[in-house]
């Protein structure tokens, strides 16, 4: 199992614009392809400006199969536009973790 962890951070000011474009028009498209994530969630403290995504794979060739076909999906492609035309996003991190050996996601 992986966790791809993935920080975005907006504009001053933009994230609730951003947060809702998302859930309009992104959120449907994502999860049909990627599942639910294991969280997605706004930053309370440090940078106030980001939030973070923590999607769940298998391994990496099935994160790689998975974000492929959303790659493809007019919704999602869509959402990418609307997104850049709204120029809220500064930045993006991404960080793949796998879970130490003693650690049991089923028993959270």
């Amino acid at each position: 199992m992986i966790y791809d962890m993935r920080t975005y951070v907006c504009r001053p000011g933009t994230i609730k614009k951003h947060m809702k474009l998302y859930e309009d028009h992104g959120w449907e498209a994502q999860s049909r392809h990627l599942g639910y994530p294991a969280i997605y969630g706004a930053v309370e403290t440090g940078d106030v400006n980001s939030y973070v995504h923590i999607w769940v794979y298998e391994d990496a060739a099935d994160r790689t199969a998975k974000r492929a076909a959303m790659a493809t999906d007019p919704d999602w492609l869509n959402y990418l536009k609307l997104s850049a035309e709204a120029g809220n996003l500064v930045s993006q991190s991404n960080t793949i973790l796998t879970p130490a050996a003693f650690f049991d996601p089923s028993k959270r």
